[in-house]
């Protein structure tokens, strides 16, 4: 037996949730379901009923960042050039990270709070995986460097590039790019 879909104002006000959200999160505003219950005009109950945590609304709020990023690293998979196609899903993942505050937190999250997220961060992981065995395969990675190091490593430039003195976003992503560079730099085999 199959669950009857959501009602027209349950899909709404979810929806708006995630907007309250999203705009809490780029504003750097820590989410407090209370106080997203007020501003989205909704019950605190409504809130909590489609997010039982913050995270859980932090994880929703990035999942069109995810979905993204999943896109580029099976466009990434695709090429022929292992290290191009390593570094280009690099720049892309440090490039979201730097304008989605959202998923710079889920990527640093050891693990997902919804189904949904999880899933997406398998997909993910799973390209992201591939694309490192063939750059490692093909010789061009320096010894001893191994897939754990990468996601500190990632979150490593991120956070640098947003502790640069940047005056807007496209400053702040080429400090991301330079420094995801010195990274790759001293990752690849000599």
């Amino acid at each position: 037996m199959t669950a009857p879909p959501p009602r027209k104002d349950a899909v709404r006000n979810r929806q708006r949730i995630i907007e309250i959200g999203r705009t809490m999160v780029a504003d750097g505003t820590p989410i407090q379901l209370n106080e997203v219950a007020r501003v989205a005009g909704v019950g605190v109950a409504t809130v909590y009923r489609h997010f039982p945590t913050p995270q859980a609304l932090i994880e929703a709020v990035s999942v069109d960042g995810l979905e993204t990023l999943i896109q580029a690293g099976e466009r990434a998979v695709q090429q022929d050039d292992p290290w191009t196609a390593f570094r280009d899903l690099l720049v892309r993942v440090v490039d979201a990270q730097l304008l989605d505050a959202a998923l710079s937190s889920v990527l640093s999250t050891p693990m997902a709070t919804l189904p949904g997220t999880a899933h997406l961060l398998d997909q993910l992981s799973s390209l992201f995986n591939k694309l490192f065995v063939r750059v490692r395969d093909a010789g061009l990675l320096a010894p001893g460097v191994t897939l754990a190091d990468m996601t500190p490593l990632m979150c490593g430039v991120a956070f640098s590039a947003r502790m640069h003195a940047a005056t807007d976003a496209q400053e702040q992503a080429a400090a991301g790019r330079h420094y995801l560079d010195i990274v790759l730099n001293g990752i690849r085999a000599r």
